[in-house]
Formats: structure tokens, sequence, C-alpha cells
């Protein structure tokens, strides 16, 4: 690929910028080692990178939308001045050491923006403004001890699944923290801190009858006005494949290969892979038309732009088929049920579903158990038919 041009990063320009299979750094004509990153996913990251002493160094500033477009470039250029002049790139507050508050911005610069997925990054900026910061924010970063996170545990054991979240984004911001000098090394407070026991996870998995419904449901949809012809097919999809939501509204024209029976799933939890494209799900991918400009399989409403929430048109779907309590992700429950029912085992499944790793797929092993059992008894009966005669 031919090096990119060096373009002024107004907004406007930077919302053009294309998205490749790579990622690219466009950067700024104006202002040298200003640039935004650009990543296969169209999250875009805004970047500085200057020298001091014969070393190079990068920042990440933010994701382009979560900083404004006024003050980006002001903003660019103090950090790049603060880098040749051999200081961090964000002075620190006056007044006192850097506080758990302060750890949670730079933890989001530099961690969460050029690392993470735009789910993922919403999630971890709701925990941190929603728990985090607000109960240990004004805590000195190198002062934070075990039994302030005990402390949060026990106000939040009402929801152990959000104090159990919060245990996460904390030992992987305190790890941080020592990685960059605020904090002692190996003294990480989470360490050893158990985490509270969930609720179990809610299972539900749809029977024959119910996915005959759901059928029903969904070939009434485009002409009920339930959900439209491309919404239907995604939810079919959903079904026929075990993929996530995000995984499957995510798949450009590019990614399919039907002629190898292939999907690559750019948008994948777990990293990107290629999944079977099973004759079931080919067929409901050939069905639909394409939008002339768009590469998405699922267009959005946008020019361009593609699918990202169907909720609303599931919500009408299933309650046409009467399953009220069926979630869009117990689809991917359902596939998995339905694979241990025909004979594949857990490390199959796992495939199947992109797990990484083997506890993931634990979840299933008691639906595996039933299906021996009733093997089991299948044979049994066949033979006691002859033997007990």
């Amino acid at each position: 690929m031919a090096k990119p041009p060096h373009l002024r990063l107004s907004k406007r320009v930077v919302d053009r910028l294309p998205v490749d299979g790579g990622d690219i750094v466009f950067w700024d004509r104006e202002l040298p080692g200003f640039g935004v990153r650009v990543y296969p996913s169209g999250r875009k990251v805004y970047v500085v990178q200057t020298r001091h002493n014969g070393r190079s160094q990068r920042v990440a500033m933010g994701r382009h939308g979560d900083i404004p477009s006024d003050r980006v470039r002001n903003e660019a250029t103090k950090i790049i001045a603060r880098l040749k002049a051999g200081l961090p790139p964000v002075e620190a507050k006056p007044g006192g050491p850097p506080t758990l508050a302060d750890l949670a911005g730079r933890f989001q610069r530099e961690h969460v923006a050029p690392h993470c997925k735009p789910g993922t990054a919403r999630n971890y900026g709701y925990i941190l403004r929603k728990h985090i910061v607000p109960r240990l924010g004004e805590l000195p970063v190198a002062e934070v001890e075990r039994k302030d996170i005990f402390k949060l545990q026990f106000e939040l054991s009402g929801v152990p699944t959000v104090a159990n979240r919060c245990l996460d984004i904390l030992a992987k911001m305190l790890n941080l923290a020592e990685l960059w000098e605020m904090r002692p090394p190996n003294r990480n407070p989470c360490r050893g801190v158990r985490r509270l026991k969930a609720s179990p996870r809610r299972e539900r998995f749809l029977t024959p009858e119910e996915l005959g419904r759901l059928g029903q449901a969904l070939e009434a949809a485009p002409a009920e006005k339930l959900a439209s012809r491309h919404v239907a097919a995604a939810i079919r999809l959903l079904a026929l494949t075990g993929c996530r939501k995000n995984e499957i509204l995510g798949l450009a024209w590019d990614d399919l290969d039907f002629a190898a029976g292939e999907m690559w799933l750019r948008d994948s939890k777990t990293g990107e892979r290629m999944v079977p494209m099973p004759p079931a799900a080919a067929e409901v991918l050939a069905s639909l038309p394409r939008t002339g400009g768009n590469p998405w399989v699922f267009p959005g409403r946008k020019k361009g732009s593609r699918q990202v929430n169907i909720h609303v048109s599931w919500d009408r779907v299933r309650k046409r088929a009467g399953l009220d309590d069926v979630r869009l992700h117990d689809l991917r429950h359902t596939f998995a049920s339905r694979a241990l029912a025909i004979g594949e085992g857990l490390p199959m499944i796992g495939e199947l579903l992109g797990h990484r790793r083997v506890g993931t797929t634990a979840r299933y092993a008691h639906l595996a158990r039933e299906s021996i059992q009733a093997a089991t008894a299948k044979v049994a009966d066949s033979i006691g038919a002859e033997i007990l005669d």
C-alpha cells in the first residue's frame, strides 16, 4: 500500500478517512507529529509522536469523537512540547500526588483507547465513572491498599458481577501504575482478593417448537413491519452460526467466501477469525440485496454505515413468536445445546463458538452429561429389549 498522504486533520477529514485491512496512521501536514490512527474496525484514535534524546515516543490522546474537535490540535501541540522537553505527556495536577482518578484518565487515554474494542471501551468508561472513581477516585495511587478494594467489594456485594468487573479493571489499572512508576513494584493490592460468587448465568435454550415459531415470525417480519429483510436475515444467521451479534452485524461482503464456504469475522470478541459458512447460512446471505456504495452486508440508515442495534426489531419479532423471555444471545446458547445434542464434544463447541478459554465452554458441561445419559439410555433400552426377554 502507498504511503498515506499528509492531510490537515479537521473533523470532517477524519470522519471521511478510509478503513483498510490494517492499521494506518494519517499525519497532519501542518503540525508535525500529530496524527490519527485508523484501525480495521473503523476506530480512529488521535496520536502524537516526537523524539527526545534520540528516542521516539508515541502517545495516544484519545478516540476521535471523545475529544472536542476544536481542542484536539491545541492539546496535541501541548503534548508534543512536553515530550520534547522530557516531561510526561500530561501535566500532573498541582497540590499533591496523582490520584486514582488521574490514573483512570491515563488508563483510558493510553491503554483503553488504542488497545480495546469500542464496546469494551464503553464498558470500561461506564464502570470507572459509575463505580470506581466515585468510591476510590480521591485516593493517591501510591496509597491504595487492599482494605480499599475490600471496601469497594462490600459496597457492591449486592451486584457481584459488577463488583468482579471492578476488581478486574482495578487490577489492570494498578499493574499499569507500577509500570508507569506511580506505585512501588509488586504491590498490587488486588492480588489475592477473591472474586465474589455471582448468581448462576441465565441459560435459555429454544425448543424445536419454539424455533419453528421464531421462523414463522421472521418470515412474516418484513410484511408486518416487525423487522426489515436484512434484520430478519441477521437474526436467522445468529441461530444458524452461533456467532455473536456484533460478529454478524460487522460482516462486509468482502468477508464472505461463498466458494470456500467461509466467513471472516473482523469484529470478534476474541480477535479476527475465520468461521465456516454452513449451506443454510450461505442461502440466507446470498438472498440479500446489496446496497450500492455500501460495503456492509447489513447496511444502516446512514450512507455507508452498518446496522449496530437490532434489539427493537428483535423485541417485536420475539413478541410475535411468543418468546418474551428469550434474548438474542440465547440463540447462541441454542446453537451450542443443539450441537451437544447431536453428539459434538465440548472442545468442538468451543471452537465453533470462538471461545478463548476452555472454562467458558464448560458452562455447557451439564448439557453434555444429559446428552450422554440420554444416549446411554437409548442403547441400554435397545439391548435390554433382547437380553431381558
